[in-house]
């Protein structure tokens, strides 16, 4: 079994589209650790906020068809294929880290170097897994965050799935 987390993010329809993604997870993997939902603005263009969460989750899925499934569900969220790398977008599902992989294995970057780059996706990855190590950095999520020094703006956001808060985490 493999401990993958995956990031969801989102800037169009959040919500809605958020909330998609997570119903879409749940039905495949059953139980999900979620961190809070941090709404932060767009990086890398202009743009209307996005709202980002981390997930974990344990399976045997192979790599590639976790890969594929994921893109499946963006595009079942009306994900748009064919536009600039830095837009909108309806959902944008990541495979941050599966196990202890490191490299381009099956084509997927592992782990995925926005971990490092992006507070959006540190920030909730330190807070739902703030002892595990990085696998090249080995160095634990927590102390990344706490060492983490570019100016990107995140808040947590009130947020509601299948009935409960998930956001702010208690």
């Amino acid at each position: 079994m493999n401990r993958v987390y995956i990031s969801i993010g989102s800037n169009q329809e959040t919500v809605r589209h958020v909330r998609s993604a997570l119903d879409a997870l749940y039905e495949r993997f059953g139980d999900l650790i979620i961190s809070s939902v941090y709404e932060s603005e767009a990086v890398g263009f202009d743009g209307e906020n996005f709202l980002n969460l981390v997930v974990g989750l344990d399976t045997d899925e192979p790599l590639a068809s976790l890969a594929d499934w994921l893109k499946a569900v963006e595009d079942n969220n009306g994900r748009q294929r064919n536009v600039a790398r830095y837009s909108s977008r309806t959902l944008d599902l990541d495979i941050l880290t599966y196990g202890d992989k490191v490299g381009q294995p099956e084509g997927v970057e592992l782990p995925r170097r926005e971990i490092l780059k992006n507070a959006f996706v540190l920030k909730p990855l330190a807070e739902i897994a703030p002892e595990e190590l990085h696998p090249t950095e080995q160095r634990s999520y927590g102390a990344l965050w706490n060492d983490y020094s570019r100016d990107q703006r995140l808040w947590a956001i009130p947020f509601e799935w299948r009935g409960g808060v998930i956001s702010p985490r208690r």
